[in-house]
């Protein structure tokens, strides 16, 4: 009888595998109705929603990272909130407020709670760097703990929660960056980059007609909760989990094993949340994929977007002109794969 329960616990995930599978191409399919090219972009939002994760996106103004993050909420009926961040931010703007209410029979009074916009399935923080640290805490409490505290009193966020947080890489200018322990929080670092010619004619000619796109739902939030507990119950091999584990391990410049070029140019390294976030991503991607294992090559897809901004590259990396992204790819070619 135990064997059969297995059995059945087993059927049920590999279903839910094959649904994830379909719902992945369903929401591609609504997305390019309204978001041109930005497949990686997409594919890497996904991983990362149904790995419970965080994205920070990196990129110029005017390449639709608004517009992407909005018709993904609607496309999955969420709930979905931007915050613009400023200088002048406080923390109680993003999650709300203690007021005084007076009864209007009694005359009594007494604190009432007002949720801020924190208080949303998707919440976009639109240039986290412009906001003070104080600020930008409050939004990580959030993001680590899925609750906020206000006035002695703890709340509990709506699931699923996902924070996508931008920054624009050209102004520096009064800006606060994010410390790296902040920055660690972040599942992926998203890079949106230009699009080519022919994607940029596309979008123009659909963004200057009258052109408005009616997107469909295709998950809701519980069906998100589940998938989201099915990803972490994909099987992984051990070797393929210390491929994972010495990708994070090679990046640091104080082990044995790391390169020359790390101890060179690398400040700090990955920590433990980077291997951690290696295998769910590849977990995450193998299932999108119609596959219900890892393979190195799911752990190589994601290595990118988890590895970007949590190796910290030194003042001989900046004069040399090598940036975190080059030591990913020297990680790459030197790690050894299983059996290889």
């Amino acid at each position: 009888m135990k064997n059969n329960n297995q059995m059945n616990i087993a059927d049920a995930d590999l279903k839910a595998a094959e649904f994830l599978t379909k719902a992945r191409a369903r929401i591609l399919e609504e997305l390019k109705k309204q978001i041109v090219g930005q497949q990686n972009v997409i594919d890497e939002l996904l991983i990362s929603l149904f790995s419970q994760g965080h994205c920070l996106l990196v990129g110029v103004p005017g390449l639709a990272k608004t517009l992407l993050i909005n018709s993904l909420a609607r496309i999955l009926d969420l709930e979905f909130n931007r915050i613009q961040f400023t200088p002048d931010l406080m923390p109680s703007d993003i999650i709300g407020t203690d007021i005084i209410q007076e009864d209007v029979n009694t005359g009594s009074r007494s604190f009432r709670f007002i949720k801020g916009p924190v208080f949303s399935n998707i919440v976009l923080a639109d240039e986290i760097n412009r906001t003070p640290p104080k600020t930008q805490a409050a939004l990580l409490q959030a993001m680590q703990e899925y609750k906020v505290s206000a006035g002695g009193s703890t709340y509990g966020l709506d699931l699923p929660f996902f924070v996508l947080a931008t920054q624009n890489p050209i102004e520096q200018e009064g800006t606060y960056p994010l410390p790296e322990a902040q920055l660690d929080r972040f599942m992926f670092n998203i890079h949106i980059d230009y699009p080519d010619k022919d994607d940029e004619k596309q979008i123009v000619m659909a963004t200057t007609s009258a052109y408005d796109p009616k997107l469909d739902h295709v998950l809701t939030g519980e069906e998100i909760l589940r998938l989201q507990k099915i990803v972490r119950k994909v099987p992984i091999a051990e070797s393929i989990v210390n491929y994972a584990v010495e990708l994070s391990r090679n990046s640091r410049p104080n082990t044995p094993e790391a390169l020359k070029e790390v101890k060179d140019w690398v400040s700090w390294g990955a920590g433990p949340r980077a291997s951690q976030h290696l295998v769910l991503g590849g977990k995450a991607r193998a299932i999108m994929h119609g596959r219900y294992h890892v393979s190195c090559d799911d752990i190589r897809a994601v290595a990118k977007p988890v590895l970007r901004h949590r190796i910290l590259t030194n003042f001989n990396a900046e004069a040399d002109g090598i940036t975190s992204l080059d030591i990913i790819n020297r990680l790459l070619e030197t790690t050894k794969p299983p059996d290889s």
